[in-house]
């Protein structure tokens, strides 16, 4: 039985050259909060728009070129005690830290480096 595939459209504009790759639900850690929302891969940018009904809401863009490391690390309650080991970590030329909670990492980690190589 084959599924069914919803693509998502994403709210923030895409620049006239920018394809979306990818994309999957995904939960970003800001502080203590487990922000939940989209998390979409382009050819140029990481978009993650959290959904409405979080503390803190908003986009967080990311662009490949800024990305230095992206490597597998562990989703931690109150961003201080280790849960599970699903969760990614992109580190930026600018020191930044953004952890996603997703499903796939190491298919995301994939296609983040496969597009930032392209």
């Amino acid at each position: 039985m084959l599924g069914i595939i919803f693509l998502i459209p994403v709210n923030t504009p895409l620049d006239s050259n920018e394809v979306l790759l990818k994309q999957g639900p995904a939960n970003l850690q800001r502080h203590i909060e487990t922000v939940g929302g989209r998390l979409y891969l382009t050819n140029t940018r990481l978009i993650f728009e959290s959904h409405a009904f979080n503390v803190q809401v908003g986009t967080t863009l990311i662009l490949l070129s800024d990305i230095v490391t992206i490597t597998k690390c562990w989703t931690k309650f109150l961003n201080l005690i280790p849960l599970l080991p699903n969760s990614l970590a992109v580190f930026t030329s600018s020191g930044q830290e953004f952890r996603f909670v997703l499903y796939g990492r190491t298919a995301w980690a994939s296609a983040i480096a496969n597009a930032k190589e392209a």
